[in-house]
């Protein structure tokens, strides 16, 4: 029984043995059979990818630098370059004399500016020079003037004071002789007078007719004194015309944003209303005003002082005024008219009435009360002070300013410009009746 025990272990054993050493070498021929699988895949991509196909193969680095994914800084193109080959002695030395000739060139730019800027300081120097001596004539003959009207006016008071000095004389000697009548009546009256004869002497003295004409030649002086206020006013006026016309701008019409209806002509400073049928083949511009009889200036005011002037003698209704870029375009609400949003301001004629528009805010011009509408206006911007005023040109009298200072009914907030500004003109429909062109004109104040 025991025997049998035995003999049935080892049976089992040498089964257990016989599966484990089957199920290895089972394991070790798939492994051997994958690797081959593996090898012949790997061989067969090879081949169907061959070097330059889809840009996946090695590439030639001699023909320029390896593409890289994402653009590199300097710094890092710099630390990625490779070392290149020493330069030969004939190289250097070319490469010497390239930077000899480049530092002579820099060397003779530097003079030429050096130059420039010297010449610039002395012109700037005979210029001012030039003015002094121009306004010193201007003072001479003011002073000389000045002399005249007073050594006339000294000569009026001697000549009137010697008359008075005579009149005053006879006064006194008529005085004199009442005084010693009365003397010698009461010494008569009294019984001392040695004589009863009374002294002939009229005692009433009439004053003489040419004592009223004594007097200086005050009608005269007065119309001197309105002479020299004309004067003053008109030379006021020039000189500060002449102020302006220092920061004169050429103000030319945008063509492509104008309303179809006004012909602008003259190098785009003329302007005119076209009864003619706009042209249909000419395409639209997005920002070309399409109701309003509008039109701006092709460029920008965005730093600084401008002036500019407007002829409107021709134009029965117009307005002149500034805008931002952003002024509305399409339609006839106030958004695309100008002075009757915050984007624009303008001084305005219409039905004979002068008046100033600003964010639908409008007040009567104090300065045209007086007189008939003006025939030119001028337009004076200071950009970085956020003022913008109208003048009658003629004889540079204000019609209007508009800043955060002198005009508190407008916005004060709103008087930093805040956007480029454009010249801008809009012509009005003028009165019932009125027969003729409407034209404008904008005059180069530059030539």
């Amino acid at each position: 029984m025991q025997i049998c025990h035995m003999e049935l272990m080892k049976s089992w054993i040498g089964l257990m043995l016989s599966c484990f050493c089957r199920r290895l070498c089972t394991s070790a021929f798939t492994k051997m059979e994958n690797k081959d699988t593996d090898t012949a895949l790997s061989t067969a991509l090879e081949e169907k990818l061959q070097p330059g196909q889809f840009g996946l193969g090695p590439r030639d680095l001699s023909g320029g630098p390896a593409v890289q994914p994402y653009p590199r800084s300097p710094k890092l193109l710099r630390k990625t370059a490779r070392p290149s080959a020493p330069l030969t002695q004939e190289q250097l030395s070319r490469h010497l004399e390239e930077l000899k000739a480049e530092e002579a060139r820099t060397e003779a730019h530097l003079q030429s500016l050096k130059k420039r800027k010297t010449n610039l300081s002395k012109s700037a120097e005979a210029m001012k020079q030039q003015a002094k001596e121009r306004f010193d004539v201007m003072r001479a003959a003011l002073q000389r003037d000045e002399q005249a009207v007073r050594d006339s006016l000294e000569l009026d008071r001697r000549k009137a004071s010697a008359k008075l000095n005579q009149v005053l004389k006879d006064w006194q000697q008529h005085l004199s002789l009442v005084q010693r009548n009365i003397t010698h009546a009461l010494a008569q009256k009294e019984g001392t007078a040695k004589s009863m004869d009374l002294i002939e002497v009229s005692c009433h003295k009439k004053p003489d007719a040419a004592e009223e004409s004594i007097r200086l030649n005050e009608e005269r002086f007065q119309n001197l004194l309105r002479k020299l206020q004309q004067i003053s006013r008109d030379l006021q006026a020039q000189l500060q015309r002449k102020t302006f016309l220092l920061n004169a701008s050429n103000v030319v019409i945008d063509r492509e944003t104008r309303h179809t209806q006004i012909a602008v002509t003259g190098e785009g400073r003329s302007l005119c209303i076209s009864t003619e049928a706009c042209d249909p083949q000419r395409q639209s511009h997005p920002l070309q005003f399409d109701q309003v009889y509008c039109a701006l200036a092709a460029s920008a005011i965005t730093s600084g002082q401008h002036y500019w002037e407007v002829d409107v003698r021709c134009c029965p209704a117009w307005a002149v005024g500034v805008a931002y870029g952003s002024l509305h375009r399409k339609g006839r609400d106030n958004g695309a008219k100008l002075g009757r949003n915050r984007m624009s301001w303008c001084v305005e004629l219409r039905d004979g009435r002068l008046v100033a528009w600003h964010n639908e805010g409008h007040v009567v011009p104090t300065g045209i009360r007086r007189r008939e509408r003006p025939s030119t206006v001028g337009v004076h911007v200071n950009y970085d002070k956020g003022q913008v005023a109208f003048y009658d040109a003629d004889g540079m009298e204000l019609l209007q300013e508009f800043s955060a200072v002198l005009t508190p009914v407008f916005d004060r907030v709103h008087h930093q410009f805040i956007e480029p500004l454009y010249p801008a003109v809009r012509f009005l429909r003028p009165q019932e009746g009125h027969a003729g062109t409407s034209h404008m004109e904008i005059p180069d104040l530059t030539a």
